[in-house]
């Protein structure tokens, strides 16, 4: 069944649904609104995508197509609109912020953190000059000195900075016989700090959506609800509304066999030209549930740096910390310098500071409050809330991961053996499936497939609690005699006939 571009039609089959007082088939649609049969059954699953309806299956095995919540679109009402705009709306405003945030990091880390070195040096220098008789000569000369010395370190940070030796000699990569190799700028460290790295499942969705379009090769077009919250992770709910969108997007349509269970037929998935790839997806039939699995989504680690360049982030940031909350106390306490005999009075660096800053400011002392002091303590303040507030948040994250792969797991496990299951069968020796409530994860996915399809529990001799699922056994009887009607042959694309060049 192809994806119609029928506006009108799907328009006319919405008002005609709107009419209705109870749930229609594909053939009230039909003969309601004098439409093509395929066309009412293609615009049932989209409304019911959009409308979150529900299907329900009759007696005689017809699916009948409901919606108690009424014809509020999820994608086209207003409400639904302003949500979308608000999201990227955030989305955009985060990245700007996020970009803005970067640069303030690349000036504040490493030039604030130059500024308070040379300070700290020029202090250092004038200081040892400052105990010699023949202070005017000497201070030139160790100031000179000095500021020569300081002008290595900031060649040596910015080398740093843009070429990264610090990492290279930090992972041990680095080696005087190895070619030379360019190592992550480090700039671009400290944003995997502060930021992180980006979502490695950014394309889970995709994965999962091509891994069940292999199943539904391998399998003549079918595919049950269960097999579909195996192959996503989702519980039953969630995986009945992605499914419905899944239809709506691949041109899939609901029936219910004979038994009356509800199955998803995808035939048009079955036109394939590429004869390699259905003699692999059928090949794949004998996998069992190996073959039902679909990706498993991957763990997002806090950075992408080593421990102990992280530390170095720190410890750099520290020192913005604690000359910012110097000045600012300094500039707080001490206020504005008017006589020699107050700059003399004062603490060494605040008073060499002022000094200077008196030659480019006629009152010195707000500029080091605001600039020196508030600033860096602000900058300080938020280099460290960023990471520590991904950092609380990523453990939820990869919590919620591990549940989901592990529902994989044992969903595929449960549709593998429906009868005799232990709760401990279902594990994996992989990371990301072991949630830290492990055991509470496996009763909760057993009671979300219980939800689904009530489960016979009893008891062992040991006293262990055993789970049959038989309407599954029954489910699965009739999917593998609906895809057993299904000729391979119906769906061969044939040879080219006309070729347009």
């Amino acid at each position: 069944m192809k994806r119609s571009n029928d506006h009108a039609g799907y328009q006319k089959a919405l008002e005609t649904l709107k009419r209705a007082h109870r749930g229609m088939t594909a053939a009230d649609l039909s003969a309601a609104a004098a439409l093509p049969l395929p066309a009412a059954r293609e615009f049932l699953s989209r409304a019911a995508d959009e409308f979150r309806g529900r299907l329900q299956v009759t007696e005689s095995s017809e699916i009948l197509y409901d919606f108690p919540r009424g014809f509020t679109s999820r994608y086209r009402s207003l409400g639904a609109r302003f949500g979308r705009f608000m999201d990227k709306f955030i989305s955009l405003s985060l990245t700007c912020l996020a970009w803005i945030f970067k640069v303030w990091i690349g000036v504040m880390l490493v030039g604030y953190f130059i500024i308070f070195m040379l300070i700290a040096l020029a202090a250092l220098t004038l200081s040892m000059a400052g105990g010699s008789s023949n202070s005017n000569s000497r201070s030139r000369n160790n100031s000179v000195g000095g500021f020569f010395l300081a002008s290595r370190i900031f060649d040596l940070i910015i080398r740093l900075w843009f070429y990264s030796e610090l990492t290279k000699a930090m992972d041990g990569s680095y080696r005087k016989s190895a070619p030379a190799r360019r190592g992550k700028p480090l700039h671009k460290a400290v944003f995997s700090f502060v930021f992180g790295e980006p979502d490695p499942n950014g394309d889970a969705d995709t994965l999962e959506k091509q891994a069940l379009i292999a199943y539904l090769g391998a399998n003549r077009g079918l595919i049950s609800l269960p097999e579909y919250m195996a192959i996503t992770g989702l519980p039953p709910q969630e995986a009945e509304r992605g499914i419905l969108a899944f239809c709506a997007e691949f041109g899939g349509s609901p029936e219910a066999t004979e038994e009356g269970t509800i199955v998803y037929r995808f035939q048009d998935i079955l036109l394939r030209a590429s004869t390699a790839e259905r003699e692999t997806a059928a090949a794949d039939r004998g996998k069992g549930s190996q073959a039902l699995r679909g990706p498993l989504r991957r763990l997002r680690a806090f950075s992408s740096n080593n421990k102990t360049m992280n530390s170095w982030f720190g410890i750099i940031n520290s020192v913005n910390l604690l000359f910012g909350g110097y000045f600012f106390y300094q500039a707080f306490n001490t206020g504005i310098i008017r006589t020699t005999e107050q700059l003399r009075a004062s603490p060494r660096i605040y008073a060499i500071t002022y000094d200077w800053a008196s030659s480019v400011f006629s009152n010195p002392q707000p500029f080091i409050l605001v600039g020196l002091g508030l600033i860096p303590l602000l900058f300080s303040f938020f280099f460290w809330l960023v990471p520590a507030l991904r950092l609380a948040r990523l453990d939820g994250e990869n919590q919620n991961i591990k549940k989901r792969n592990l529902r994989k797991i044992g969903f595929g496990k449960i549709w593998e053996k429906p009868r005799d299951l232990v709760p401990a069968a279902i594990d994996s020796p992989a990371p990301e499936c072991r949630p830290r409530t492990l055991e509470a994860e496996r009763e909760k996915l057993i009671v979300e497939m219980g939800s689904y399809s009530r489960p016979d529990v009893e008891a062992d001799q040991t006293g262990k609690t055993i789970y049959s699922f038989t309407e599954l056994e029954r489910e699965k009887k009739a999917l593998a005699a609906g895809r057993a009607a299904v000729n391979p042959e119906d769906f061969k694309i044939g040879k080219v006939i006309f070729d347009s060049e």
